[in-house]
């Protein structure tokens, strides 16, 4: 394991957390096209709030040539003696919810122009089974002029972070890997052995390994779907599901899921890529695509809730004034990706109400940029028609939600999870 540098090729939520752990054995170079992240990792601040400053900047090395430690840079020339690279960059859906492969091939391109004979590539991204091999080594092959499994190699681990959870953090959590060659699969085992303390799993191939991560997050997608589906029977029958689902969980094998909203990075889109490939083999996916189709409409579904039980309490649905409590995509995280509580602020407006939203941990400008929507970091005064839980941050649950409401207002609770004289929850 000598003389092993490593470039991690994008520095968000997977590359930041990966490039400071490794740093901690290794020569590691942070590259990333933004240089305002490079600015404020050189500073010691992570916007992602996935790694503490006193532990970013215990790895921290000031020139890229220091030896083991972090250097972070947006120059390609600080990466080009690297040995193995490892690719960390998202991997987003379009508007039609097809995969987006443009920031792997753009990677893959940056990664091309500094490649040497015997390098190692090695994929995170999550993808559909043979983007490494058919979509990603090709432009490396391009742009480099090598070739593949003779002059350089390739890997893929595919990455389990989970944004926010601080207890299971990426060396906490064990890791697939697979290489191009059974040689090159150890190589990349070991690697991240050395560093993984929950150990490793070494894949027979990249494309058993892609496979492996895009079903990971499919089979919760059908779940959540299961249960969301429930929540609307039940709702229709005035059954609490919660209390359902906590008598059948009772029951050993009985899988402990709760009806949501499935937004993120990762469980709101893998789905989508899955179903890409299977339709271009031939096989139309019925149960996974049907899982989108619940997920995705349980926005608008709980939007639709939250009107009706303001008409029941004869409150006027136009100009009405509605707090929105949450806008990322999950509880104490600022991670605003593919966040399904916009879902729920866009369907209320639509019926012309004055939507609120109120998010300790979102950027707004971010939320600007990314939805056009305004959002406050602090609790506004007054009261509200309906105060909607869509999203479960701490600072809410140590609120009294009660006293933000108008006298007949209404209280709904997206997450299930409140006490109290609560109107309605999914």
């Amino acid at each position: 394991m000598k003389d092993i540098k490593i470039a991690i090729i994008g520095l968000g939520y997977v590359g930041l957390p990966l490039a400071r752990l490794f740093a901690t054995k290794y020569d590691v170079i942070g590259f990333d096209i933004n240089q305002e992240r490079i600015d404020e990792l050189k500073q010691g601040n992570d916007a992602t709030l996935e790694v503490e400053s006193s532990v970013l900047t215990s790895v921290l090395k000031h020139n890229s040539n220091d030896g083991i430690g972090l250097f972070c840079s947006s120059n390609l020339e600080d990466i080009k003696d690297c040995n193995y690279y490892i690719v960390t960059v998202p991997t987003p859906i379009d508007k039609n919810n097809r995969p987006d492969l443009t920031p792997l091939y753009k990677s893959s391109e940056t990664v091309a122009k500094v490649l040497k004979k015997n390098d190692i590539v090695i994929y995170e991204s999550t993808v559909y089974p043979g983007v490494t091999e058919d979509e990603c080594i090709p432009v490396l092959e391009k742009i480099s002029g090598l070739k593949f499994n003779e002059d350089f190699y390739a890997g893929y681990s595919p990455e389990r972070i989970n944004p926010g959870d601080k207890l299971h953090t990426v060396d906490k959590i064990l890791k697939v890997t697979a290489g191009s060659t059974p040689e090159i699969g150890k190589k990349v085992d070991a690697l991240y052995a050395s560093v993984i303390t929950a150990g490793t799993h070494l894949a027979p191939t990249i494309k058993v390994a892609e496979a492996a991560k895009v079903i990971e997050n499919s089979q919760r997608d059908i779940n959540i779907a299961f249960v969301n589906e429930l929540a609307k029977i039940f709702n229709l029958m005035n059954i609490d599901t919660h209390s359902v689902l906590e008598a059948a969980g009772t029951k050993w094998n009985f899988l402990p899921f709760k009806p949501g909203l499935v937004g993120g990075h990762c469980i709101g889109v893998d789905p989508y890529y899955l179903a890409q490939k299977a339709q271009e083999v031939g096989y139309h996916p019925e149960i996974i695509l049907a899982g989108r189709r619940v997920n995705d409409s349980m926005g608008q579904y709980v939007a639709s809730e939250v009107i009706k039980l303001m008409v029941k309490n004869d409150i006027r649905i136009k100009g009405a004034n509605i707090l929105a409590l949450g806008i990322t995509f999950k509880e104490n995280c600022p991670d605003v990706r593919n966040t399904k509580a916009v879902d729920v602020i866009n369907q209320l407006k639509s019926y012309g109400t004055q939507v609120t939203v109120y998010d300790p941990w979102a950027n707004p400008e971010e939320v600007k940029h990314e939805y056009n929507l305004q959002t406050v970091k602090q609790l506004p005064e007054g009261t509200f028609d309906a105060v909607v839980l869509t999203v479960a941050h701490t600072e809410f649950l140590q609120e009294d939600l009660e006293s933000l409401l108008k006298t007949n207002g209404v209280l709904y609770d997206v997450k299930g999870i409140l006490k109290g004289n609560i109107s309605g929850r999914l």
